[in-house]
């Protein structure tokens, strides 16, 4: 009897043995693809909970009849505060003084000046967890992003080239920037905030009209309140001395997609569906993913130039 009670005590603590080991097994030991850290598990939750007040955001369609358009202007005006019609008309894709334009204005129920709770780009994209700087545009919902180390910053809307002078598509880096330029279309254009990031097409993102659709010579019109941040967001090239040549590139920048010429306004169908001109992680990524290990490049070797240059300048302070 007492040979049986020792033999089921045994037992008993073998199993307890068994199962602490099973408990005990540590994260290495597992593979990789089954371990999620805590941090990742939280950025999980919170892009679902990001996609989930986006889609709680309710749209409705403000017409204006021809008949009628002035009187549902005035009615427009007087129920929305400035920084309500502000939000309204820039998810429309227009400005204040374009507000005219308007055949239809899709209307928030709830109201975010910095529009952020309304972005149809992703709050977060991990290919770009190394890029310290990238701004996009997306011709087809004609709006621009900005990203820092894969963190969206900031977005609102552009107006980008017409249909006869589209805006050119690829990556492209910032060269030069200047408060006040002058259009080399017309020399009557004042451009406020302009950032080139094609010198020899002349392309650059500046203030000027946003109509509601794309309406530029090829550049990427921009709110002036988005112009000043975009101007002040953006670096430089660093030029060569006598600057004939280009030493380091300035803010990446990528232009991508195509417009639905003709076609109904992504942002214009948000009452039907608050996700219809939304941009996914997969989309962009398929966008930003040939482009990464070139935009790393180019920064790393920003960083080396402004290294030597900092140096150079710390030497010659000694010296002196």
């Amino acid at each position: 009897m007492k040979k049986i009670q020792v033999l089921l005590l045994l037992s008993a603590i073998s199993v307890v043995l068994i199962q602490c080991k099973k408990e005990t097994v540590s994260k290495d030991a597992l593979p990789q693809d089954k371990v999620v850290s805590q941090e990742q598990k939280k950025e999980k939750l919170d892009a679902t909970e990001d996609s989930l007040k986006a889609l709680q955001i309710k749209y409705t369609s403000l017409i204006f009849p021809k008949e009628k358009k002035d009187s549902v202007m005035a009615e427009f005006t007087n129920k929305y505060s400035k920084e309500e019609q502000y939000t309204i008309l820039a998810l429309n894709r227009l400005d204040h003084q374009n507000r005219w334009r308007a055949d239809t204005l899709m209307v928030p129920d709830k109201f975010d000046h910095t529009l952020m709770l309304y972005t149809p780009f992703p709050k977060k994209m991990e290919t770009l967890e190394k890029v310290n700087k990238l701004v996009v545009f997306s011709y087809p919902i004609q709006a621009y992003a900005v990203y820092q180390n894969g963190e969206l910053l900031k977005w609102g809307p552009t107006s980008m080239g017409k249909k006869a002078e589209q805006t050119k598509r690829g990556l492209m880096f910032v060269n030069w920037k200047k408060e006040l330029a002058i259009s080399t279309v017309d020399s009557e254009w004042k451009l406020p905030y302009n950032v080139n990031i094609h010198n020899t097409l002349g392309i650059g993102w500046h203030q000027y009209d946003l109509p509601g659709f794309p309406a530029s010579h090829s550049c990427l019109r921009l709110l002036m309140n988005d112009a000043k941040w975009m101007y002040n967001f953006a670096d430089t090239w660093i030029l060569n001395d006598g600057g004939a040549t280009v030493k380091a590139n300035g803010t990446a920048v990528i232009v991508f997609g195509d417009y639905k010429w003709g076609g109904k306004k992504p942002w214009k169908m948000l009452s039907e569906n608050s996700a219809a001109n939304g941009i996914s992680v997969e989309d962009l990524n398929a966008v930003i993913e040939p482009h990464v290990s070139k935009m790393i490049e180019e920064q790393e070797k920003r960083e080396r130039v402004m290294q030597s240059s900092e140096k150079s300048s710390d030497e010659n302070l000694t010296a002196a």
